[in-house]
């Protein structure tokens, strides 16, 4: 048996926040009990942490539908276990895309993430948002983080909270991951559809808000702060805080332990 700590990241205060599964033991587990078991918690992503030898723990994401290389939200919670339950003594870890470095600054827990670099601004990737169903956006590009996101600035947040995209029209036009927002100054309304990978609305999204600060930085902002907030629209109110300088950037939000599940495998 080995246990799964179920977490709400990118909290708002004591609320909402996306819901998280961390395994902070993966000894022995095989790539198909790990699928089984994130698809079982149903949560945006389940999180598998391998710290059996010396040096930098790994961590390995699964949706309820398949493993992905890189998502915010999971690194921010499994940072949260790593350093307030155990060892305590690792300052990073290790996924698919790199080593991510990861500290406390009070109750918010930081990640560092490599910048975005695959951007592009173009008309087709606006007429899929509109053929999707979502309103005409100001501005859309396509980010690989690695997966390819579909980014859409929708102009307003009434905009943002009004859509209601045709999910599997955005699966036909290979634009399954789809993130629309609005902004005002270093204020940001965002949400963040993800059919797939078996995610039709995330509360929160930590990989967007880091492709977001790569076309900001991508545009001429090579320094810069956001604070998006995200999920009111399905009841999980979420804050994700954003710092980008040069090649990073840096994600950060409260964590909130619900429970501690006893797994079978």
């Amino acid at each position: 048996m080995r246990h799964c700590y179920v977490l709400r990241v990118f909290t708002r205060g004591d609320e909402g926040g996306n819901h998280l599964g961390v395994v902070p033991d993966m000894t022995g587990l095989p790539e198909r009990a790990m699928q089984e078991i994130a698809t079982e918690n149903g949560f945006s992503e389940t999180v598998f942490i391998d710290w059996r030898q010396e040096g930098v723990p790994s961590v390995r994401i699964f949706t309820p539908s398949t493993e992905i290389p890189f998502a915010g939200h999971p690194l921010v919670g499994a940072a949260w276990v790593l350093g307030m339950i155990g060892p305590g003594t690792v300052d990073r870890m290790s996924c698919a895309v790199g080593q991510i470095p990861f500290w406390m600054d009070g109750e918010v827990v930081w990640v560092d993430t490599p910048m975005a670099q695959d951007i592009h601004a173009t008309a087709e990737a606006g007429a899929v948002a509109v053929a999707a169903g979502l309103p005409e956006p100001v501005d859309a590009w396509w980010v690989r983080m690695p997966l390819p996101y579909l980014v859409a600035d929708l102009g307003s947040a009434e905009a943002v909270a009004s859509a209601q995209p045709d999910l599997a029209a955005l699966q036909r036009q290979d634009a399954g991951m789809c993130y629309i927002f609005s902004s005002d100054g270093e204020k940001v309304t965002a949400r963040f559809f993800a059919p797939a990978v078996g995610v039709p609305e995330d509360p929160a999204t930590g990989s967007a808000a880091a492709a977001l600060a790569a076309i900001r930085h991508h545009r001429g902002e090579k320094v810069g702060r956001m604070t998006i907030r995200q999920g009111d629209e399905i009841g999980h109110p979420s804050t994700i805080e954003v710092s980008w300088d040069g090649p990073v950037v840096g994600l950060g939000g409260t964590v909130r332990r619900d429970e501690v599940r006893v797994l079978e495998q």
